[in-house]
């Protein structure tokens, strides 16, 4: 049987989300704590809705919205502008990109 991912950013499968359900995580916020989806970069933005219409499918309450979380360690933009300064100082001295 092939692995059909639902949220590929935290590598969680339909047979984990169902499995999950199965054990009584019949809610939005629980079967998220309990795979880990919507944890992952794009923080649910692409498996959300999927996981939410398998819930209620399976006769569980998908209308909780999921606690969101900040990321651990905030950056600000300035940070991460300085990125493309650190990219391009790592090609002019010939190291591979990070």
């Amino acid at each position: 049987m092939p692995k059909v991912l639902v949220c590929r950013c935290e590598d969680v499968t339909l047979h984990e989300l169902e499995e999950a359900i199965a054990r009584g995580h019949d809610d939005i916020e629980s079967l998220k704590r309990y795979t880990g989806f919507g944890t992952g970069w794009c923080q649910g933005k692409s498996c959300v809705a999927l996981c939410a219409r398998l819930l209620a499918e399976r006769g569980g309450d998908a209308t909780m919205p999921f606690t969101p979380r900040p990321p651990f360690h905030p950056l600000t933009l300035a940070d991460l502008a300085g990125l493309a300064e650190v990219a391009e100082q790592d090609a002019r001295d010939g190291r591979p990109p990070h």
